[in-house]
C-alpha cells in the first residue's frame, strides 16, 4: 500500500477507529522488501548523504537487499575498499574525503531531496569529528538557496523505490553540480571529482557490476525534478529562535496557512502524556504542544514521530495546532509545523522550562521566531518547572548511561556524549598538503584538521 494509505490508517488508529492488528496489517504492507525503508526518513537520508560526500559505490543507496545486482555492489565496493587501502596503490583514507566542501554538499544534498531533520544533528557531529564547525545558521542559509527537487514521503506520496526508478541519488548529483549548487572538486572513494559519481549501476551479462550515465530526464516528474524546474525554490528548512532557544523545523510539507502558529502553550512532560490527553478528547483546541524534557540530557532524545498522526488529526479537525519541543522528530511532522530541537535543553539551562501553560506562543516560519510572548518581568522571575525523570534514569541498564548523557552536548552541537575536538585555532592553510606543526592536533599526515571560525 501507498505511504498515503500508511498515514491514514496510523490517523484511524490515534482516533481509535483501527484496531492495533489494522494498524501492524498496514504497516506491514507499506513494506515492500526486507531490510529497508519505503519512506525518505533518517535511515535513507544517510544514504542520499553518504552518496553526495561521495563515500558510496556510485548509485548503491537504494538497490533492494537480497537481489543479485546489491550482492555485485557489495563485492565491488570490497575491491574498491583494498584498492583505497595503504596497500592498494590508490590511498584515499576518509579524513581525505570528509572536508568543508563535502560537509557543504552533505547539506545542499539533505535541503534538495528534502531530507530527515535528524541530519541536523548527525552531520553537526559528523563535521566536529573532521575537526570543522557547522551550527544551524549554515542549514538556514543553505535551505534558502537550494531548490527542492524531489517529492518523497513525507514530504510527498511517492516511496524510495520510485525515487530510485525516477533517477535517484545519480539525477540529484548531476543536477547540483550543473546547478553551481556542490563542489566538484572533492576528493571521493573513486578518487578526485564527484562528477564520478552521476552514474547509475548495472548487473554486467558477467555478474559484475556496470555504470552508466544517468537518464537525461526524470523518469516522473512529480517525484523528481530537474534543478531547471524545481518543485520550490527552497529547501524547506528554517532556523527559528527567540526568548526559547533555538531549533529547526521542517516546512516543506507544511500548508503556508500553518506557517505561522500563535496559540496558548499546553506543557507535556513526555509524549505518553499528550496522548493520554488526546485520548480523553481534551485537546479539541488551538494550542502549541510544548513537550519538555526530550533533550539528550534528560531522557537521550527520544523519537516523537508517533504524535504525529494526534497531531495531524487535531489539524484536520480545524484547529490550528504546533509543536515546541527540545527533543526530535525525523519527520519533522509532516504536515504540522513543528520547532524542535530547541536548544539549549532545559537540563542545561534551556528557557523552555520557563513555559506555562495559557502562555501565548508564536511559531513563525517565515520570521524565523520562536518566542513566549510573556512580560519580561514575567519571564524573569519564573523558576524552571520540575520534572520526574527516574523513568528514563532507572531501569533496563540506563544507570549505566548517566555520565554520558550528564555531558552530552547541545543538539546544535551533535547532541553527543563524547567531547569532539574543537577546531584548532591556528594558520593552517585549507588547502591539500597543509602543514600542521608537529605536536599539534592533526599532525598525523593522514588526518588534517581544517579550521573554520
Amino acid at each position: 500500500i501507498s505511504n498515503k494509505e500508511k498515514a491514514a490508517i496510523r490517523q484511524r488508529y490515534a482516533k481509535g477507529e483501527a484496531t492495533r492488528d489494522e494498524l501492524l496489517e498496514g504497516e506491514s504492507k507499506s513494506y515492500h522488501g526486507a531490510g529497508t525503508c519505503t519512506f525518505y526518513g533518517t535511515a535513507n537520508s544517510n544514504q542520499m548523504l553518504m552518496e553526495m560526500m561521495g563515500l558510496h559505490m556510485p548509485g548503491a543507496a537504494f538497490i533492494t537487499p537480497g537481489t543479485p545486482l546489491r550482492d555485485a555492489l557489495t563485492k565491488a565496493a570490497s575491491h574498491q575498499a583494498v584498492k583505497i587501502s595503504q596497500q592498494g596503490g590508490e590511498y584515499m583514507p576518509i579524513g581525505r574525503i570528509v572536508d568543508e566542501k563535502s560537509i557543504v554538499n552533505a547539506i545542499v544534498a539533505l535541503h534538495a531531496t528534502g531530507g530527515s531533520t535528524n541530519h541536523t544533528l548527525h552531520l553537526v557531529a559528523i563535521a566536529r569529528a573532521a575537526g570543522i564547525v557547522i551550527d544551524w545558521n549554515d542549514f538556514d542559509e543553505l535551505s534558502k538557496v537550494v531548490p527542492s527537487l524531489t517529492r518523497i514521503y513525507p514530504n510527498g506520496e511517492a516511496d524510495v523505490n520510485h525515487f530510485q526508478a525516477a533517477g535517484g541519488p545519480g539525477f540529484i548529483i548531476r543536477e547540483l553540480l550543473d546547478a553551481g549548487l556542490a563542489h566538484e572538486d572533492v576528493n571521493t572513494i573513486l578518487g578526485h571529482g564527484l562528477r564520478a559519481h552521476c552514474k547509475e549501476p548495472f548487473l554486467g551479462e558477467d555478474g559484475k557490476v556496470v555504470f552508466r550515465d544517468v537518464a537525461e530526464k526524470s523518469g516522473d516528474e512529480a517525484v523528481l525534478r530537474p534543478a531547471s524546474n524545481p518543485f520550490a525554490n527552497n529547501g524547506g528548512m528554517v532556523l527559528v529562535q527567540g526568548n526559547l532557544g533555538r531549533a529547526v523545523m521542517k516546512i516543506s510539507a507544511v500548508k503556508s496557512e500553518y506557517h505561522v502558529i500563535e496559540a496558548p502553550a499546553i506543557t507535556f512532560d513526555s509524549q505518553e502524556a499528550f496522548m493520554d490527553r488526546y485520548k480523553a478528547g481534551e485537546l479539541n483546541r488551538d494550542f502549541v504542544a510544548v513537550i519538555r524534557f526530550q533533550g539528550p540530557r534528560a531522557n537521550g532524545m527520544p523519537e516523537l514521530h508517533a504524535l504525529t498522526p494526534a497531531l495531524s488529526n487535531l489539524q484536520d479537525a480545524g484547529f490550528k495546532v504546533a509543536m515546541v519541543t527540545d527533543g526530535r522528530m525525523s519527520g519533522a511532522s509532516g504536515k504540522v509545523p513543528a520547532a524542535i530541537h530547541v536548544s539549549p535543553e532545559i537540563l542545561a539551562g534551556g528557557p523552555l522550562g520557563l513555559v506555562r501553560d495559557g502562555d501565548l506562543i508564536r511559531v513563525d516560519a517565515t520570521t524565523g521566531e520562536l518566542d513566549a510572548l510573556v512580560p519580561d518581568e514575567v519571564w524573569a522571575a519564573r523558576s524552571m518547572a520540575p520534572a520526574d525523570l527516574s523513568k528514563s534514569h532507572i531501569g533496563m541498564g540506563r544507570e549505566l548511561f548517566a555520565m554520558f548523557r550528564a555531558h552530552s552536548s547541545p543538539a546544535e552541537q551533535g547532541a553527543a556524549s563524547f567531547p569532539l575536538p574543537s577546531p584548532i585555532d591556528t594558520t593552517v592553510p585549507l588547502h591539500e598538503g597543509a602543514h600542521v606543526e608537529e605536536g599539534q592536533p592533526g599532525s598525523d599526515e593522514d588526518f588534517l584538521f581544517r579550521t573554520q571560525k
